[in-house]
């Protein structure tokens, strides 16, 4: 069974979808970028989101946001770097700021919604004068989920690193942020790096943070302001008809991939290396 502690949030759920070129000015010198945040591809669509899961730089100092792949239709820019600033990204709540970042690489294999597929993950470059924030509305992340000795991901490179092994299931419990507040539960399935867990997820959170509760640690609560701090442990994926059915793309999965593309190409990869934000 799982427990959870949740505050409403009045927000319409949504699927979403790429459009064209954007054409606004960057955002303002300043503007704070956080997990949980909700993005858009477009100020004309703002009902159809997703959520970053995770903010920080790459081994070339770009400043990164994680997401869902799938929150991008299938095109001819998908599983290939995107120099081009052909997929700007919004704040759905601060469209009028314009773009705080471009998509670099998204990855939808057919399917992965409902499949365990291991690389469905969207790589966002942020624009320089935004500022990175470890603190989301209830999610302090605190660095990268290391698991030594645990089961690699399928993505890995051998010698697989820290960050790049899996939760062992029934033993370890992750704690989520969405548009229904917090929710945590225990990792019930792990197929191929992909999280099954009964910490609840909606249409719209996709690309969401999850993070490791650490043990000994606090669970969000109404006494803590349904906070909880601990590192980067993946992104939400979907709901599927499997028990449990919420799913969540495993950190793990996502900085393999990143390591063994840029290994393929050097110095070609955003988000290749991704360290989570220090920055409070």
């Amino acid at each position: 069974m799982f427990k959870r502690w949740c505050t409403a949030l009045a927000l319409a759920l949504a699927l979403t979808g790429i459009t064209g070129l954007g054409t606004a000015q960057a955002a303002e010198p300043g503007k704070r970028v956080f997990n949980a945040m909700q993005i858009i591809f477009s100020p004309d669509q703002p009902d159809r989101f997703c959520t970053i899961g995770a903010v920080g730089t790459d081994n070339h100092q770009r400043k990164i946001a994680v997401s869902a792949g799938h929150c991008l239709l299938p095109s001819k820019y998908s599983d290939r770097e995107i120099p081009e600033n052909v997929a700007p990204v919004y704040d759905r709540k601060d469209a009028a700021f314009g773009p705080i970042g471009y998509v670099r690489y998204y990855k939808d294999p057919e399917g992965s919604q409902t499949g365990h597929v291991t690389k469905d993950y969207m790589i966002i470059e942020l624009v320089p004068q935004v500022t990175l924030s470890s603190q989301g509305p209830y999610l302090k992340q605190t660095g990268e989920l290391k698991v030594p000795g645990g089961a690699v991901s399928p993505n890995a490179l051998s010698p697989a690193l820290d960050n790049e092994r899996l939760l062992a299931t029934a033993g370890n419990e992750i704690i989520t942020s969405g548009q229904s507040g917090v929710w945590y539960g225990t990792v019930m399935g792990n197929t191929h790096g992909v999280y099954q867990s009964l910490a609840l997820n909606k249409k719209g959170d996709s690309g969401g943070p999850a993070i490791w509760h650490v043990p000994g640690t606090e669970l969000p609560s109404q006494a803590n302001g349904f906070q909880a701090s601990g590192p980067w442990a993946g992104i939400t994926k979907a709901i599927t008809l499997q028990w449990p059915p919420f799913t969540y793309t495993s950190s793990a999965n996502i900085l393999a991939d990143l390591r063994a593309r840029e290994a393929a190409t050097p110095g070609g990869v955003y988000g290749a290396g991704f360290e989570v934000t220090t920055n409070p």
